[in-house]
């Protein structure tokens, strides 16, 4: 009986280590994982339906760009954009897709475009870019967040 009392009081000197440690503070430790998070990334990009199938994640956001450009320029063609302003080939129009899946758009101009009538452009811009196809907002860690992005649209002169 002496040796199960000194084996039990051995084990309870020998395991006095697991009960001193210090319990990590909460905004230490999410502090470092904050800083962990690469803010730049997204986990999966924004999407349409058609680009939905596509498993790899380089092809996927590929597929989404061009599907939009190819829309953009589509609804752009029809209007007079191109008649009105024969010298301008490409617009830079910056896309925000939020993460209740709604839209924005905006041309971007070079800071030197005196040439343009921006303002006009930029209505001709909103009230052509209507009525676009359903899109999946960019996902990072489960969640939907904004993402911002710069398509070069081609104005085809027809």
């Amino acid at each position: 009986m002496k040796q199960f009392y000194f084996f039990i009081l051995l084990i309870f000197t020998a395991s006095c280590q697991y009960f001193d440690k210090q319990v990590p503070d909460e905004k230490e430790l999410l502090q470092k994982e904050l800083k962990s998070i690469n803010w730049k990334e997204v986990d999966e990009y924004p999407s349409v339906t058609n680009c939905d199938q596509i498993s790899d994640k380089k092809l996927r956001q590929q597929c989404f760009f061009e599907t939009m450009a190819q829309l953009i320029q589509e609804k752009l063609n029809i209007d007079t954009l191109s008649i009105l302003y024969p010298e301008l080939d490409t617009i830079e129009v910056k896309v925000t897709v939020f993460p209740n899946a709604t839209m924005q758009f905006e041309p971007q101009f070079p800071k030197d475009s005196v040439a343009y009538d921006t303002i006009k452009i930029d209505s001709i811009l909103h009230s052509r870019l209507l009525d676009f196809p359903k899109v999946n907002p960019a996902i990072k860690r489960g969640i939907p967040v904004k993402t911002q992005f710069i398509l070069p649209v081609i104005i085809k002169s027809e």
